[in-house]
């Protein structure tokens, strides 16, 4: 089986968006010298949420859960690499398509171009974030669910989990 069949046998379909996650992690394991991370050797932070972030954990072995694939939500087709073995870096922004396209030719435009072509290769704005943690766990002394330390608030003298808390704002009033 193929990276891309692999890609689209994880995502369910093929589609621009993966194809463009795709040329993405293609890009990246290009200039950054990466290949699939078995730990957090390799790092994506992704801007959006959409089709080609499969792409990414497919090829590059970024999953939330190993804490190598993290959000910076802009709404922007834009994943910033880190290779944390040499400190190297790049963020790729994808370059905007010729306007009025339909959605199939839309598709066909991205498939029919190569990762360099479809991609601006620049400095990253946000510095390689640390490993990832893993905290003690405390039980919510509210709904007594079981919640990471990084999560629990306190008030009264009680550990309460985020939904059982009731931040103090002034402003909402």
């Amino acid at each position: 089986m193929t990276a891309w069949e692999k890609c689209v046998d994880f995502h369910g379909h093929s589609c621009g968006g993966l194809r463009i996650g795709y040329a993405a992690a293609e890009y990246a394991m290009e200039l950054l010298d990466i290949t699939f991370s078995d730990n957090e050797q390799v790092v994506c932070i992704s801007e959006n949420d959409a089709c080609g972030v499969d792409a990414i954990q497919v090829m590059l072995g970024c999953s939330i859960g190993k804490g190598n694939l993290l959000f910076h939500m802009t709404g922007k087709q834009a994943f910033s690499f880190y290779n944390r073995a040499t400190g190297d870096s790049v963020r790729l922004v994808l370059k905007p398509k010729p306007l009025n396209m339909t959605p199939e030719e839309s598709k066909g435009y991205y498939f029919s171009r190569s990762s360099r072509e479809l991609f601006d290769a620049m400095e990253t704005k946000i510095p390689l974030p640390a490993p990832a943690r893993i905290f003690d766990n405390y039980y919510c002394e509210c709904c007594g669910e079981k919640t990471g330390g990084n999560w629990i608030r306190l008030a009264d003298n009680k550990k309460l989990c985020l939904d059982c808390y009731e931040s103090y704002n002034r402003f909402d009033v």
